[in-house]
């Protein structure tokens, strides 16, 4: 496929300068991607935990390629290919029982807004706690309710209302409640913040807190969930079961997309919500064939995390499957780039931690290749 040579003057004078970026990635298959220049990447960053698949999977491109040649857009005022078959699969997969509800995104960040809004409308209460270093979205519902300082303060103020609470801190949570809470929002396990996981029995504690005080408890699933760490979602190793679930990112494989599924007695009614594109039929048929990839895929996830565990122990990582977080301090870009230079994509979160969410079709041969590339890097910078 062709593209413009001259990309980079065109980004410069065009393009709104929000991103920062060094390679364009031209090509990709299973876990390795290919630049501009012809050079190969084992991919450990996969979209940042979208192309869980693998990047085109034949299974996902086959159905998109089908669907695309049938009926490309409908729009919500008819019934919309897929939609319906995707939705029961998701509400199974959620594990909420009863007559639980999907409704479909463009994004994860869609996906929060739609939360907070069924959360208001359901309630009657207009105020949420979220937690210090979550990370949740950047439309302007979906940043109120993400923390971090620098991304979030330069557009106050914002609404809904949040207060947030230290991560991990079941008791601090509990303490901010009031009258008008109408919801908890967490990660099972922070992704932006660094790959921060919580400890052993907080996510039950909160829905005890929740539960007591009549408070919806939201999970966000953007990052962790869809088989990321072993489990459909995250929350599913502590056994709970949350009111509201968001997705998106690995849930069609990189086509755009996201939904929130909801427990019986949480729905939008008439005219409560709507999107012109969301749930669209190619989007439908790309969730559908990655869910039965990610399904194949899902047995292997925890050994393959083990795997990254053991040849970086000495580093001690932070593994829920194959979401993986490494303290790597003052030095983390210098390793991301050095990986690079070396042929591997891992990503840099918040506060020097290194991110590694690779595809969950990665091989055993290319663990191994990409562990022995980061601890040669992490050990040049060392002594630093």
């Amino acid at each position: 496929m062709n593209f413009e040579s001259n990309y980079r003057e065109l980004e410069s004078q065009y393009i709104m300068p929000a991103f920062s970026r060094e390679i364009m990635i031209t090509k990709g298959s299973g876990c390795t991607v290919t630049d501009a220049d012809g050079k190969q990447y084992l991919d450990l960053i996969a979209g940042i935990a979208v192309c869980s698949t693998g990047h085109c999977h034949p299974k996902v491109v086959k159905a998109i390629t089908e669907q695309a040649t049938e009926l490309i857009h409908c729009s919500n005022l008819f019934y919309v290919p897929h939609q319906g078959a995707l939705a029961k699969k998701l509400v199974e997969i959620s594990g909420l029982p009863g007559k639980a509800k999907a409704f479909f995104s463009n994004s994860g960040a869609e996906a929060m807004e739609g939360a907070l809004k069924l959360a208001r409308i359901r309630t009657g209460k207009k105020e949420f706690i979220a937690c210090e270093g979550g990370f949740h979205g950047r439309t302007m519902g979906s940043l109120s309710c993400t923390h971090k300082p620098a991304i979030r303060e330069p557009f106050m103020p914002l609404q809904p209302f949040t207060s947030f609470v230290p991560y991990g801190d079941a008791q601090a949570l509990k303490a901010a409640i009031t009258t008008e809470t109408a919801a908890v929002i967490l990660e099972p396990i922070q992704g932006e913040g660094g790959v921060i996981i919580p400890p052993a029995g907080y996510l039950k504690e909160v829905r005890e807190i929740c539960d007591a005080k009549g408070v919806l408890l939201i999970i966000d699933e953007v990052q962790s969930g869809m088989g990321r760490t072993g489990h459909w979602f995250a929350f599913q190793e502590e056994g709970i079961l949350p009111d509201i679930i968001t997705m998106a990112k690995a849930i069609a494989s990189g086509f755009p997309m996201g939904a929130i599924v909801a427990r019986e007695g949480l729905e939008f009614g008439k005219s409560e919500h709507g999107s012109t594109f969301a749930g669209g039929p190619i989007a439908c048929a790309a969730a559908l064939a990655s869910i039965d990839v990610i399904g194949e895929a899902l047995p292997e996830v925890a050994a393959k995390g083990e795997r990254f565990r053991a040849a970086m122990a000495h580093l001690n990582p932070r593994v829920r499957g194959l979401m993986i977080g490494i303290t790597i301090g003052d030095h983390c870009a210098d390793v991301q780039k050095e990986c690079a230079v070396h042929g591997l994509l891992v990503n840099c979160a918040a506060h020097g931690n290194l991110r590694l969410v690779p595809p969950l079709t990665i091989t055993n041969a290319e663990i191994d290749k990409a562990t022995g590339i980061i601890n040669a890097a992490v050990s040049k910078f060392a002594s630093s």
